[in-house]
């Protein structure tokens, strides 16, 4: 009996080690395509989020492209909006400086920039330096003709009268010389007393000195007492045809008048139709009615909005005692700021600059204030 029973086990045994092999077997496999059903959903959510996260990056690139297209002129998007295309001065008198610090500056530091007025209602401040004069004769080793060694300017003026000179030169056009610039206070001084004198047979007292500055400005509101201004005409000590040529209507002087604001000058006293047709009689407000080939250094950025703005140095900084604050723009794109502040008499003071332009001046105006311009 027991052996048949031990005989009959054995089948047993072997019927369920099959059964757990085969499910062993199935839950192998079965564990595979649940692992399987796994990654497929993982990798679908996967590449939902790659897909969101895509649209996302796109969306984003557009909107960045959007903002670089808006922003690439330089303007601050608060700004009012300006032109595309030409020239546009934009006033942002109610708008502040952007990322604004100071920088503390006196007032033999920005005097002879450029914009210090001159005239004969506004005579050169008291303080005024004049020990950086150059002679243009050895500051540029004779490279620029000049009527006598004497012939000075402050070196932002000389630097920039050569850049136009040799630029004219580029296309042909030479025999330009400096007949006249800087005049000290004695010198001015000198030639009003000697027109005092040859009326002094007609006039008397007030009547006098009146009648000799209708002539010849009273020492200090001159012109030429700035050291930025300069008369220029044509020369060639073997040419007598050149030297008898009307500078205002040569091509020289005509490519200096139309070209001359590209290098920081401004015909100083431009009168109805000269020096160029285009010409406005500014006399009303210079004082000046005489012709005179003149030129007067204000900076390349105060030069381009004079220009495009058809002011005088007169008109301009009456315009930002007005507006104080402008923004010129090329084309769309913002190339100068300017900025005008008033310091009064001070010695010195904190001056406001922007740290989004690349590089700046500041000049006094002698109304006052101080202009600072902005290049971009």
């Amino acid at each position: 009996m027991s052996k048949r029973k031990k005989s009959k086990a054995v089948p047993v045994v072997l019927v369920l080690t099959l059964l757990f092999a085969a499910a062993s077997v199935a839950c192998f496999y079965a564990g595979d395509w649940v692992t399987a059903q796994k990654e497929q959903a993982l990798k679908k959510v996967q590449d939902e989020v790659d897909a969101h996260n895509e649209a996302e990056r796109d969306k984003y690139a557009a909107a960045m492209a959007d903002f670089e297209q808006e922003t690439s002129s330089g303007a601050n998007l608060a700004w009012p909006a300006q032109k595309s295309e030409g020239w546009d001065l934009l006033d942002l008198t109610n708008y502040p400086l952007e990322s604004p610090s100071t920088v503390t500056m006196t007032r033999g530091q920005v005097m002879n920039n450029g914009l210090l007025l001159i005239n004969q209602w506004h005579s050169r401040p008291e303080d005024f330096d004049e020990s950086t004069l150059v002679g243009l004769g050895n500051y540029f080793n004779w490279g620029i003709q000049v009527s006598d060694a004497s012939v000075s300017l402050f070196p932002v003026a000389a630097d920039a009268l050569k850049a136009a000179v040799d630029a004219a030169a580029a296309e042909d056009l030479t025999h330009y010389m400096v007949e006249e610039a800087y005049r000290s206070w004695d010198t001015q001084n000198t030639y009003f007393q000697n027109r005092v004198e040859k009326l002094s047979s007609k006039y008397t007292g007030d009547a006098l000195i009146e009648a000799a500055k209708k002539e010849v400005n009273y020492p200090g509101t001159s012109e030429y007492n700035s050291g930025l201004s300069f008369r220029l005409r044509l020369y060639d000590r073997n040419d007598k045809e050149v030297n008898n040529t009307k500078y205002s209507t040569s091509s020289q002087g005509i490519w200096m008048n139309e070209n001359c604001w590209k290098y920081g000058f401004v015909f100083r006293f431009p009168l109805n139709a000269w020096p160029l047709p285009t010409s406005t009689d500014k006399s009303f407000i210079t004082g000046i009615s005489s012709q005179m080939n003149l030129y007067r250094y204000v900076g390349v950025g105060s030069a381009t909005i004079m220009h495009y703005m058809d002011f005088c140095l007169e008109d301009y900084i009456q315009y930002l005692e007005e507006h104080p604050h402008v923004a010129f723009f090329e084309d769309g794109k913002l190339k100068y700021e300017v900025y005008r502040q008033y310091v009064g008499e001070d010695a010195s003071f904190d001056i406001m600059i922007t740290g989004r332009a690349r590089n700046y001046v500041s000049s006094l105006d002698n109304m006052g204030g101080v202009i600072t311009v902005f290049e971009y």
